[in-house]
């Protein structure tokens, strides 16, 4: 670490924790000494502990974005940002429809604008039981490749990874020093950070198969309404640098259920409704790759970007606090800036969040 060099301790790794350290390492006003502490990174693909990993990853319209103007602008970011990258190959520019039974999926496009080349389907483009369609190019990346492509970028720049559980703040006190900064990106893990303990924070349980299947062009969804019900189903043909011609069929959206068990019948649905918008599905040349059950990290109130000074060691009025270190240690203020709570919308924020965490950074520098 170089004299002149700001330490930055980033708990989580994330999409968006890898993706603020990307943004903190490339920036040329601050030199950041960077760490990264995590239970689970990039090559931990089995870990149902973190959401990443089992997230369809691309671009499509959330709620959220019709009513929070915070939450535009960084999808805003982060679609312009990806769809540049499609060249690297890490990115595909999809062609896109969302189908619906009834008219509720036109009540918020909010969205029209930020996506390329929107379009309302005609009727003979819409294929029944389906009444409304919209059509897009929209972005999609694959989370195996792209995690280990920021984690390899940031370790070219010299960010260190350190794996380690972090249950509560004073742990990371070694890390930061007394002048040190710290972000906090431990998603659904700020439930139960001690220091944090945000009981905004929910999961919405995602099932979803990963299938290899040649002639997956499009990127299909279908809609209930306007909103998202507990049973969605979507295809996301994915890109691929190593894993080739392959597609998240999803799936659920289970609000507040923390099972990260495989159901098997929630499975055979998943793939009978998908077989129904491609019928390849069902061809002899479709392989299994895997089932996957993640929890994405949704808050009431919505995602939380913002800094905080706390004062550690921690100080609890019951006594509870666990004594990780010198009793005997003077109190000293850190600042924090928490960047979590994005629900299904981790990646198509992410670089949007960290540009707005990076502007909190060099505020408290």
């Amino acid at each position: 670490m170089s004299s002149d060099s700001k330490t930055l301790v980033i708990l989580g790794a994330g999409v968006i924790g890898l993706t603020i350290a990307y943004i903190a390492a490339c920036d040329s006003d601050v030199a950041f000494d960077i760490t990264v502490v995590a239970r689970d990174m990039p090559g931990d693909w089995h870990s149902q502990a973190w959401a990443s990993p089992f997230a369809g990853a691309n671009w499509s319209p959330q709620p959220l974005g019709a009513t929070d103007e915070r939450v535009r602008r960084w999808e805003q970011i982060t679609f312009n940002r990806l769809w540049e990258m499609a060249p690297s190959g890490l990115v595909n520019r999809s062609p896109s429809k969302i189908l619906g039974e009834t008219d509720g999926i036109l009540s918020t496009l909010w969205w029209k604008d930020l996506v390329r080349d929107f379009t309302l389907l005609s009727e003979s483009e819409i294929p029944a039981p389906y009444k409304v369609g919209i059509a897009f190019n929209t972005v999609t990346v694959n989370p195996l490749e792209y995690l280990s492509w920021l984690r390899s970028e940031l370790e070219s720049r010299g960010v260190v990874f350190r794996r380690q559980y972090i249950r509560s703040l004073d742990e990371v006190k070694p890390f930061v020093g007394r002048t040190g900064l710290l972000v906090n990106a431990t998603s659904l893990g700020s439930r139960s950070l001690i220091g944090v303990e945000d009981t905004a924070m929910f999961p919405i349980r995602g099932q979803s198969i990963v299938v290899e299947r040649t002639g997956l062009q499009e990127l299909v969804t279908v809609r209930s309404g306007g909103g998202l019900s507990e049973q969605v189903t979507s295809i996301t043909p994915r890109p691929g640098l190593t894993q080739t011609n392959t597609a998240f069929l999803n799936g659920t959206h289970q609000i507040g259920n923390w099972d990260t068990s495989l159901d098997m019948s929630v499975a055979k649905g998943i793939f009978e409704r998908c077989s129904v918008l491609a019928p390849c599905l069902k061809d002899e040349g479709t392989k299994i790759l895997m089932h996957n059950v993640g929890l994405r990290p949704d808050r009431k109130g919505g995602p939380r970007v913002e800094a905080e000074r706390i004062s550690l060691p921690l100080v609890r009025s019951d006594g509870l606090t666990p004594n990780v270190g010198d009793d005997a240690e003077q109190q000293q203020d850190i600042t924090v800036i928490h960047a979590y709570g994005m629900g299904a919308a981790g990646y198509q924020r992410s670089w949007g969040v960290a540009i707005d965490v990076l502007s909190l950074l060099k505020e408290n520098v």
